[in-house]
């Protein structure tokens, strides 16, 4: 059986696509029979029990055999058509420009009253997890989003070991504070400092290599700082972690429920929303800081040779740019806003341990910039937002337990989602979310640089 498809004179083969929506099925069906159809859980003895999750199995198989017959009754007919069109570059809608125009002047206006509107809408009891949940964990991802841009989107060097530096900046502010009882707004530059000094380090090693072999280097990296955490136990205390880290005030008063505290002094009723407000308003300047300096910085020779750098190495040597000193402004730029941002991840948790600083963060991060568009300070925001904020959406996701079982925790399966995001955007958007840039320089009008003038893999 097959269907006509007029718009192009191609057939689509109905059998070819259901063979394949079997195997698929067929293939998913194994890969998940031991992941989500088996499961051991502990009985009242102690004992490992073999439980069984039948029905969310074949969901799960049934949503990757109708996903692949979608992509081939649909999703392929409709690449193929997009093909076979003219490869002429047309000229942006004004509805595009427009929105392109308002749309960061829209972002920053609503980021700033975000806290405002969530207590109107929520009030206070509720605006707390709205807050920091869906706020000052977001901004936190966008700030090391924007700075892993500068080594994977502006330089072009493939870095998947920068959880490494936001653990020295963790590290850094959790055992200076402890130790000496450093106020958290000395700390915090000299976090970041500690964290460029890494990222220099990291950097010497690797001024040859490009590509997997970088990838594989700075992978090592980060799994080295990790073990030294686990390990250096008289340093690091090891897995158990470093509590009681002290909190950021607000020059000098605390956040606290003592006579001295935040709300005493300003004649208010206590409540552990002002801290969240007062750290959700750092963290939003510390990423507005990390975007403003990205931004001049690439204005600047300096962000003129990272691109340099990024397009051709070779080229880039031949017009006499030293990629020594190059490569390692780029490692340590972008180590820089990791330590800002590891030093306030320690000081907002008041508890940090190895745990938070595996690769699989390094791989988030990674993925934020790769769907966003590499070198797209607007792509890198929406894709942490959409990616960060839909892992907090799943927690809230509690009406699925009713359908899969009490057991059941939806952002178990936000690495499925990451992935399935990924496969998505690699065939919708090959170059991320924003795959457009403005160049640094320009001889009078500047025009955004499309995809369809830059080889594949490059830019």
């Amino acid at each position: 059986m097959k269907a006509d498809a007029p718009a192009t004179g191609q057939r689509v083969d109905v059998a070819v696509a259901l063979r394949d929506a079997g195997i698929a099925a067929a293939i998913a069906f194994g890969l998940f029979l031991p992941l989500i159809g088996f499961r051991t859980v502990q009985d009242m003895r102690n004992e490992l029990v073999l439980e069984t999750r039948w029905p969310l199995l074949f969901v799960m198989v049934a949503i990757i055999a109708a996903a692949r017959l979608l992509g081939s009754l649909v999703v392929a007919p409709w690449l193929a058509r997009r093909r076979a069109r003219p490869a002429a570059p047309a000229a942006p809608s004004a509805a595009r420009t427009t929105l392109s125009r308002l749309l960061p002047p829209f972002g920053l206006g609503f980021v700033i009253v975000y806290p405002v509107l969530v207590v109107w809408i929520t009030g206070f009891g509720g605006a707390v997890k709205w807050i920091d949940n869906f706020g000052i964990q977001i901004l936190i991802y966008v700030m090391l989003g924007w700075g892993l841009n500068i080594v994977v989107g502006l330089a072009g060097l493939l870095d998947l070991g920068y959880v490494a530096f936001y653990a020295v900046g963790a590290y850094s502010y959790a055992l200076l504070a402890k130790t000496f009882s450093l106020s958290f707004w000395i700390l915090l530059p000299l976090a970041g400092c500690l964290s460029a000094f890494w990222g220099i380090l990291l950097g010497f090693p690797v001024l040859r290599l490009r590509g997997d072999y970088l990838a594989i280097v700075t992978l090592a990296f980060g799994e080295i700082i990790r073990l030294i955490l686990i390990n250096w136990v008289a340093f690091s205390n090891g897995y158990a972690g470093i509590s009681g880290i002290p909190r950021p005030t607000f020059f000098g008063i605390p956040f606290n429920a003592d006579d001295d505290g935040f709300a005493a002094v300003f004649g208010l009723e206590f409540s552990p929303l002002y801290r969240t407000v007062f750290l959700y308003y750092v963290i939003l300047a510390l990423a507005l800081l990390t975007a403003g300096v990205t931004i001049r910085l690439r204005r600047l020779p300096v962000g003129r040779a990272w691109e340099a750098l990024r397009e051709d190495e070779i080229a880039c040597r031949s017009l006499g740019i030293n990629t020594t000193n190059t490569k390692l402004t780029a490692f340590a730029m972008g180590a820089m806003f990791a330590g800002f941002a590891g030093s306030f991840f320690a000081a907002r948790q008041g508890f940090i341990s190895p745990e938070s600083f595996t690769f699989l963060e390094s791989a988030t991060i990674l993925s934020i910039v790769v769907l966003g568009g590499m070198g797209s300070q607007i792509g890198v925001a929406i894709a942490a937002i959409a990616m960060i904020g839909g892992t907090e959406i799943l927690r809230q996701l509690d009406f699925l337990k009713g359908i899969f079982g009490g057991n059941f925790d939806p952002a178990q399966y936000r690495m499925l989602l990451f992935g399935l995001a990924m496969v998505l955007i690699m065939i919708w958007k090959p170059r991320g979310l924003i795959s457009t840039r403005q160049p640094s320089t320009f001889l009078k009008e500047r025009k955004p640089v499309s995809t369809a003038l830059v080889e594949e893999g490059r830019g």
